[in-house]
């Protein structure tokens, strides 16, 4: 049970993230998605989708393998 939520609670970034590139994606192809007056908003709205996804992610990645001992120990708390 508690690796599905561990998934779920992986998922919701990554589908984010997803998000975000298709949102930047449309904006450099000229495609305007509805809820969206302007491109450049567009643009913008993926930009953070994608910034605050992934770094919940790596942030994620991190904790475990700092947990694990896996880093390098520049990455290392002190």
């Amino acid at each position: 049970m508690a690796r599905l939520a561990a998934f779920i609670v992986m998922l919701i970034p990554g589908l984010m993230a997803a998000g975000g590139i298709k949102f930047m994606r449309d904006t450099l192809f000229g495609k305007l998605i509805s809820p969206f007056p302007f491109l450049w908003l567009q643009f913008v709205v993926g930009v953070i989708f994608f910034v605050i996804g992934f770094g919940f992610f790596a942030g994620f990645l991190l904790h475990r393998d700092r947990k694990n001992g896996k880093v390098a120990p520049r990455f290392q708390k002190k």
